[in-house]
């Protein structure tokens, strides 16, 4: 681990101290690296679109909108291989919010997170996306196994420092 030593203005000395205390951070070094993490994260994903990542989406819409239901529906069915779990949840009479796990390529994802958001009726929507690099793994639980002989492997996948 290497120490680094940066310069502040104050304000923005003060406004970093207010960004720690409301999400609770116990020293500088955590949030600094964060930040960074989050930063190089962006960027990674800018630079390589093809690669893979693990998101969420979620959304809120009003389940009264004309055919909204079955829109929406019919998108995760056509994007069955990014769609790893879905959960729905009732917040009014009118509203639900669904949250999408997905994994793919980056653009693939971003596109088809864009496209739910933008359905008419959908009121707010956002994407957190992670980049990971995937390996497949042809062993269960870390050693070889004698039954595996059917290429049932899994993915493995980890997160991009």
């Amino acid at each position: 681990m290497q120490r680094i030593t940066i310069t502040l203005d104050d304000s923005l000395t003060e406004a970093f101290e207010g960004y720690m205390a409301r999400r609770g951070y116990s020293n500088r070094s955590e949030a600094i690296r964060d930040l960074i993490r989050d930063r190089l994260h962006h960027e990674q994903l800018t630079q390589e679109p093809q690669g893979e990542c693990v998101a969420t989406l979620s959304y809120v819409y009003n389940h009264h909108e004309r055919e909204l239901a079955a829109r929406l529906t019919n998108a995760h069915h056509a994007h069955h291989d990014l769609t790893v779990s879905t959960m729905h949840v009732h917040l009014s009479h009118d509203h639900c919010l669904e949250t999408v796990i997905l994994r793919g390529p980056s653009l693939r994802v971003r596109r088809f997170a864009d496209a739910v958001i933008a359905q008419p009726g959908v009121t707010k929507g956002h994407l957190s996306i992670l980049p990971v690099s995937a390996s497949e793994q042809s062993h269960r639980h870390g050693s070889p196994s004698a039954d595996d002989t059917h290429g049932n492997g899994h993915l493995h996948l980890e997160p991009i420092a």
